[in-house]
């Protein structure tokens, strides 16, 4: 039987002796029955406030301490495979890069069933068969995790709002995180035609519902897979840990959702009418990943408003090949046009993880969405897919802020305007 552990609330900042000690009773229990082999699932470097990395390395350095196999495996989902540099970052120096295993999310997987479309569409009160799709959710993992010999795995991640299943992690780490297509597409465009505003911040939802039938139907009988999760929140300074929970059960889920829920969530008096948002370099290179500053503002922002994402790193819109070609070819204009779209186009509805992001970064004609970036992607790539675009050191300058100094929160900016300004889009969910 797995041991429970749930350390932490909204008002304690968990420290080096708490994580140490966390780290210790994980290794006790994932030793008890002297596994030969165990597989790690951290997110990737576009979690880096997660403290994953960190949590992954301790256990990997005490596991292999006891002559246990260890390999991580990042739960890029449909993400760009991670480099040397960046598993560095993540996960430090002493973990070797072949002990670092690549998610191909289209090829290394092993199909294990289905869940049936009706059920599918039920789950959606029928708009997916208003959107033209029937179709069953195809639940798929690495083959690693069936057929790779491993004794236990471990997930490894933050509970935090999400766009597309309310809160992230658990099983959306496996069926997703290390999933494949079929899972990933249907869950995102299910996701998506529910609505993102019914769904965000909350722990109940379509997508959770249909991703936990899969796990406990489909993947729970064949693998003994564990859960570490972290809730961490922003600050005025920085970030704090706020909580630590490990088991096997959906009750340990619950726990750290509900503790997100306390510290990810910011309910603003009013909406505002300018709002900006600033990517780390390390985490948004593609508008697919930056989106986030669309996705967790959009209930904050009034109608007539303004969104300004600062985005010096941004070089692209997908992290997939085929997703960027779809994402420059039928850009962000908003829920209908996205719906007829994937009515007419096959390679739309082949790739429908595409067509709700598509959907997910429009603000629906709302407010204005400009992309500030730096020298690698042009002005009229960002504005051919819709949105407008300005210069980043120019809009810095104009603006007054300094990403390193700033602190989030409501200010007057240097062109007399005022503004709510957030540095960590990824670890928050506002609305008004």
């Amino acid at each position: 039987m797995t041991d429970t552990i749930r350390l932490g609330d909204a008002n304690t900042a968990l420290t080096p002796a708490d994580i140490n000690n966390t780290l210790d009773a994980i290794t006790h229990d994932l030793t008890r029955n002297k596994p030969a082999s165990v597989l790690l699932l951290p997110p990737d470097i576009t979690r880096l406030d997660s403290r994953a990395g960190e949590l992954a390395a301790g256990l990997y350095q005490r596991l292999t301490a006891q002559d246990v196999r260890v390999r991580l495996m990042p739960a890029l989902g449909t993400h760009r495979p991670m480099t040397p540099e960046q598993n560095r970052r993540m996960f430090g120096p002493d973990i070797p890069d072949d002990h670092i295993l690549p998610h191909r999310w289209r090829d290394d997987l092993i199909e294990l069933g289905q869940l049936d479309a009706d059920w599918i569409n039920n789950l959606s009160d029928g708009k997916l068969a208003r959107a033209g799709i029937d179709q069953p959710m195809t639940v798929a993992v690495n083959r690693a995790l069936i057929e790779g010999g491993f004794d236990t795995i471990l997930s490894i991640g933050q509970v935090v709002p999400h766009e597309v299943i309310g809160m992230a992690n658990y099983t959306k780490n496996i069926l997703i995180g290390v999933g494949g297509p079929g899972t990933i597409h249907l869950s995102h465009f299910l996701g998506a035609v529910c609505g993102m505003e019914s769904i965000m911040g909350r722990i109940d939802t379509p997508v959770r519902t249909a991703l936990n039938r899969g796990f406990d139907t489909l993947v729970k009988p064949r693998a003994d897979i564990r859960f570490l999760f972290t809730a961490v929140e922003a600050t005025t300074t920085g970030t704090a840990l706020r909580g630590l929970f490990y088991g096997d059960t959906p009750d340990d889920f619950l726990a750290a959702a509900q503790l997100s829920q306390q510290i990810n969530l910011t309910k603003l008096p009013e909406k505002v009418d300018r709002c900006v948002v600033y990517l780390e370099p390390e985490e948004f290179t593609s508008t697919w990943l930056g989106n986030k500053a669309v996705y967790r503002t959009r209930m904050a922002i009034a109608d007539g408003g303004e969104l300004i994402a600062l985005a010096p790193a941004l070089e692209t819109f997908g992290e997939d090949d085929a997703i960027n070609r779809l994402i420059q070819r039928f850009g962000y204009h908003g829920t209908p046009a996205t719906l007829d779209a994937v009515r007419n186009d096959n390679d739309l509805r082949h790739n429908l993880s595409a067509a709700a992001h598509l959907i997910h970064g429009s603000s629906e004609g709302r407010f204005t969405i400009t992309y500030a970036t730096g020298p690698d992607i042009s002005a009229d790539q960002i504005q051919s897919v819709g949105y407008q675009h300005a210069d980043y050191q120019t809009t810095l300058r104009q603006l007054g802020i300094d990403p390193e100094t700033t602190p989030p929160g409501i200010h007057t900016l240097a062109d007399g305007k005022p503004a709510f300004y957030i540095n960590k889009p990824a670890l928050g969910l506002w609305s008004a």
